[in-house]
């Protein structure tokens, strides 16, 4: 019991600071971002976690792309419909063309991923009864840490929450930051700037001045 309480407490804590970075030390202490990876690799030392634990596996990586990509495809067409109604085909998918920017991006994922998934997602599999509702909370986790963005809040609550479902399933992450990299550029291209604000969260969103 005391296992399972720590370890739904230990996935709560995390998110919290990682809004609390986000809302309140980001722009005066940026430098407080070496707290992310000094907590996680403790925390992955106390719980004795493994690369296969962690989802950085090969030796499912056929079936967990297989579960996975009915689903991203799904998503996908969804993000493309959304985007010809909002006329987006009028507009130039700038981070498609891009490849710094879509490298970054794609580094970006993953880094949310490991978080996510290797982190939250496991403490909460190990905190609450069910993969569903481990993955409903992580999804909820992640959504709220998008912030006020209208676009970024309800996408990620519901894409969070079904990729913490897939990982659940399959214990893997790569096809995981795969399908977030390919997903979030579809949001990028698919919604004007004006509603995404360039995909920024927390104060951020406010302060975002198009060029």
């Amino acid at each position: 019991m005391f296992a399972s309480f720590a370890n739904f407490a230990e996935a709560l804590a995390f998110a919290g600071f990682v809004a609390f970075y986000i809302w309140r030390l980001q722009a005066p202490w940026p430098q407080t971002w070496v707290i992310f990876p000094t907590w996680m690799i403790l925390s992955f030392a106390l719980h004795r976690d493994t690369p296969s634990t962690l989802g950085w596996r090969a030796d499912n990586l056929w079936p967990a792309t297989r579960r996975a990509a009915p689903v991203f495809l799904l998503f996908a067409a969804g993000l493309i419909g959304v985007g010809a109604a909002l006329g987006a085909l009028r507009r130039t998918p700038a981070l498609f063309l891009d490849a710094r920017r879509l490298i970054d991006y794609f580094a970006f994922c993953v880094l949310q991923q490991v978080a996510l998934q290797s982190m939250t997602m496991n403490r909460l599999l190990g905190g609450l009864k069910g993969s569903i509702a481990a993955a409903a909370a992580g999804g909820l986790l992640f959504g709220a840490l998008h912030f006020p963005n209208p676009v970024l809040l309800p996408l990620t609550s519901v894409g969070g929450g079904v990729m913490c479902w897939l990982f659940a399933k399959e214990r893997n992450i790569i096809p995981l930051f795969i399908g977030q990299t390919i997903l979030g550029a579809l949001v990028w291209w698919a919604f004007p700037l004006a509603w995404h604000h360039s995909m920024r969260v927390g104060p951020g969103y406010y302060t975002f001045a198009p060029r």
